[in-house]
Parts: C-alpha cells; structure tokens; sequence
C-alpha cells in the first residue's frame, strides 16, 4: 500500500506549490496565473464571464463512493458548463479548498488530477484559489472565468412567445446514477464486514448511468455546433436541478408559458431500465433528477430547420403565453402542470 504524506509536512504554499507546479497557462488572455497576490488577466473587446460554485463533503457528495479525482473533474465541469450556459467560452479558474487532516497530499493530487484533466479538455487555465483548514469535511468552491463576444451573451430572459424549447443529449441518467450508488452503499452498509470477503457492488450494464453521476460532461460541442449553424439561442441555461425546476426559471424570467411533450424528452435505455428496476417514473426521473449538465435553450421557430439538424440535440415543446400556464403534455393529450421538484439546498 502506498504510503501517504500528511499535508502538514508541505505546508498551505508548499502543497500549492506541489500540485500546481506543471501548470502552464494556454490562454493569452491570461497575463500571470498561479504564483503571485492575484492572477492578471487581460480582455479588450470582449465580455467577460464569472461563475462560482461551492460543493460540501455531505451534502453535494459522498466521498463513501465517490472518487477524488472524478470529484476533481466533476467540480470543474460544473462550473464549466456554466460559462457555455451564457454562450461563453471558458478561459481561466480558481479552486479554493477546505480539508480535514484525514486528508492526505496523495488524496489532493487525485483531485487535482481530475481537476486538471477537465481543465485540459475545455482549454481552461488553472490561476489561482486558496487552501485552509476544515473541521467538518472537505469543501471546495470554485470560481470559472470566460470571454463571449459582445452581444452574443444569452441570459435565461430572452425567450419569446412560440419560441422552440430544445435540449442536449438524454436526461435522468445522472440521478439514475446517484440511485445505483447509494443502493450499493445501503447493501454495502447492511453487510458484516468482519468475514474478510471484498465487497462487490453489481454495477454490470449500468456503466454508463455512473458516468453521467461521477464524471459529467459540459456540453462545449453543442456550442460550437450553435455557432457553426449560425443560430443565436434566444435563452439558456444549464440543467443542474431538473428540466421541470429549470424550465419554469426561463419562463418566470421571459415572461412566458411553455408546453413541454412527454415524448419528446430524451431517454436513455439504461436509464429506463433502471427506472423500472427501481419502481419509478422515467420521465419523473428526467424532469426532476437534476446534475445531467446538458442545455436547455430556446431558438425563434424561424431556426426550426436549422435546430432539428444539429447532432444530439431534441426539440421538445415550444413558449406560450403566460397566461396558459407551463404543462407537461403527455402521449394522451393530457396537459399536467409543471412543478418544481428538483433538487433543493436544506437551508
């Protein structure tokens, strides 16, 4: 077993030191990263993007099942998304850390190894954050930085009535995921474990709904596809809380009502096997699950024609009046009202 170095032996500089130390910025627009009382970072004629999200041992993860470097990754890719959310591309971030002495230098170089291996991959630079102490677990905050072209931002206000509302990828897998994952950790915990036998979690078949729990990917290619087709979303957003939660955030902002076709929202057949595995509702799942990470935006039906051609994106329903409410329509014709129900902060 390898041996592990406490933190305490490289000191809070010494351990930045250690796990930046082969960073080298990609981005001209970074003048001074890591190093020094502040990054620098210069930006002439473009608009510039901040997002910050803090995630808590306990609350946003369980370190029992989740891995360090995967919690790396995730933690960047969230925020991430973000920045391609507003139609932005990324460019530098901070990671500030608070952590236990049950942590170890090996454990914050599995995470920073995610970190960076998310960074590397949206050609993000790593500038800068802070370390401290922590007597309740490991938190991390993050704060991402990205450029957008003048005019070119979108906020979660613009959408218009019978504007088309279209989604990436398939929704429900990530909460499938978290569903898989905490089944196991409850058989994990009702076993004995004083016979010496491993224990085995049964994950066959469903690889790709962990995936999408532990190791989420921020739709970068659906930008470049949007701007590739010439089509200026009219709103967006990213689906962290739920489709249902973030499509009444665009209408309470546009001013605007929605109808959402049940059939049209995207499914994965993992995901549907495990619904029913569990006793639940796949399209519950999907409006409701929330950490898919893909967009949801709203283009004028003039781009219908160019929308329906882009890869791994759905069009799903279109922006009504406010006054006809915000429905789910199902396979019936049935129109239920849209509710709420993603995830929510105990605050």
């Amino acid at each position: 077993m390898k041996d592990s170095t406490p933190i305490a032996s490289l000191g809070e500089f010494g351990l930045i030191d250690h796990l930046t130390k082969d960073i080298t910025p990609v981005n001209s627009s970074t003048v001074k990263g890591v190093g020094d009382d502040c990054a620098v970072l210069e930006y002439n004629d473009r608009q510039v993007l901040v997002t910050t999200d803090m995630l808590m041992e306990g609350v946003h993860f369980d370190l029992t099942y989740v891995p360090l470097k995967h919690l790396g990754y995730k933690s960047a890719m969230v925020n991430i998304s973000d920045i391609y959310a507003m139609n932005g591309t990324p460019r530098q971030m901070t990671v500030s850390i608070a952590l236990s002495k049950r942590f170890s230098v090996e454990d914050m170089e599995e995470f920073y190894s995610g970190l960076q291996l998310a960074c590397q991959r949206h050609g993000v630079d790593l500038v800068g954050g802070d370390t401290t102490s922590s007597l309740t677990g490991l938190a991390i905050s993050i704060t991402c930085i990205g450029e957008c072209e003048k005019g070119k931002a979108v906020f979660r206000s613009g959408a218009g009535q019978n504007d088309l509302i279209c989604v990436s990828g398939n929704l429900g897998a990530a909460y499938m995921g978290l569903q898989l994952l905490e089944r196991e950790k409850a058989v994990f915990n009702s076993q004995p474990h004083n016979d010496g036998q491993p224990f085995s979690p049964d994950f066959s078949g469903k690889e790709y709904l962990l995936e999408r729990q532990l190791k989420p990917e921020a739709r970068g290619d659906i930008i470049k596809q949007l701007r590739e087709a010439g089509i200026q979303p009219t709103a967006m957003m990213d689906i962290s809380d739920g489709l249902s939660s973030e499509l009444m955030h665009l209408c309470k902002q546009s001013g605007t009502g929605c109808s959402v076709y049940q059939e049209r929202i995207p499914i994965d057949y993992q995901t549907a096997v495990m619904a029913e595995e569990l006793g639940m509702d796949v399209y519950t799942c999907a409006l409701n699950g929330g950490e898919d990470y893909e967009l949801l935006f709203t283009v004028p039906l003039t781009d219908h024609d160019k929308v329906i051609g882009l890869k791994d994106v759905k069009l799903i329903g279109h922006m009504t009046r406010p006054e006809l409410g915000r429905h789910l329509v199902t396979g019936s014709g049935q129109e239920i009202e849209l509710k709420a129900q993603g995830w929510q902060s105990n605050l």
